[in-house]
């Protein structure tokens, strides 16, 4: 299977360009202390983000008690370079990469793109165009990003397996951060918007508004360690698809910046309640790169 091979390529090629980078950061504190997702990189400047979650389930609002196990790994890379000269606008571009498995199989064989019928699928799902701006001249700690994402799957779902939406997505993420006096604490908060459309046949989430806050308060020890926990809520509401859901998720994670321009982050969460959905946990682990 071709899709490893892939995705091992692209993680080489994602090394190599940050190990030419050269350093553009600001002097004072590092990425993950000054370079938060609500500040914008400067002109000519690029950042690189490949960002891993995997979600296992064995319990759901559907029913009581134990589920076959249900795994479903997303990979998304992200990809945006500065326009201007005032850090005002970034434009760049997002994919991503599913892998899903079913019927008990355990959590790790999603990462053997084996395709078997009936109890796994892989690919390329989706890919967005995207731009980051700050809409507020004097606030820099203020920013959107939007981006429309446009799906690469033929069917949702096929032998009883889901893979992704097969739908149109208009996603829009308002980021707020605000660092304490001393830089050891910093709160971070996003609301996280999707409009979702297409043919209602086609996807369970077609005609429906995701609305997703969520709020971030770290900790740093040092300008490149942070501690950090987190609390997120979300409501799929139903705009004429006739299909609601909702979830709640705690957790918490690290932050590590390992050389100038790049870091490694891990974070954990378990849904904790909601309504038409999985209760199961989540493993990450991301990358980024701003050079």
């Amino acid at each position: 299977m071709k899709t490893p091979k892939i995705l091992l390529t692209a993680l080489s090629l994602f090394i190599l360009t940050i190990g030419f980078a050269q350093d553009e950061q600001e002097n004072q504190g590092s990425v993950i202390q000054t370079l938060t997702p609500s500040k914008l990189i400067g002109k000519g400047q690029y950042d690189l983000k490949w960002f891993n979650n995997l979600y296992t389930q064995t319990e759901s609002t559907f029913s009581e008690g134990d589920e076959p196990r249900q795994t479903f790994f997303t990979s998304t890379l992200e990809a945006y370079t500065g326009v201007g000269n005032n850090k005002r606008w970034n434009v760049g571009v997002i994919l991503e990469f599913r892998s899903n498995v079913v019927a008990d199989r355990d959590a790790l064989e999603v990462f053997q793109f084996d395709g078997e019928s009936g109890t796994a699928r892989s690919g390329f799902t989706s890919f967005a165009p995207s731009v980051k701006f700050v809409p507020l001249k004097n606030v820099n700690n203020f920013s959107i990003q939007s981006s429309f994402f446009i799906p690469l799957v033929d069917n949702e779902t096929e032998d009883g397996v889901f893979l992704d939406q097969d739908g149109f997505i208009w996603q829009n993420r308002f980021f707020y951060d605000h660092t304490f006096t001393g830089n050891k604490f910093q709160i971070f908060g996003e609301l996280n918007s999707e409009l979702n459309f297409g043919d209602e046949e086609d996807s369970f989430a077609n005609n429906s508004l995701r609305l997703t806050p969520g709020v971030f308060f770290s900790y740093f020890p040092s300008s490149k360690f942070t501690v950090l926990v987190l609390a997120q809520h979300s409501e799929l509401i139903d705009l004429g698809n006739d299909f609601d859901q909702s979830f709640t998720a705690l957790g918490g994670g690290a932050k590590y910046q390992l050389t100038d321009e790049l870091n490694i982050e891990a974070l954990y969460t378990n849904f904790v309640d909601g309504s038409n959905t999985g209760l199961g946990e989540t493993f990450n682990i991301g990358l980024r790169a701003v050079f």
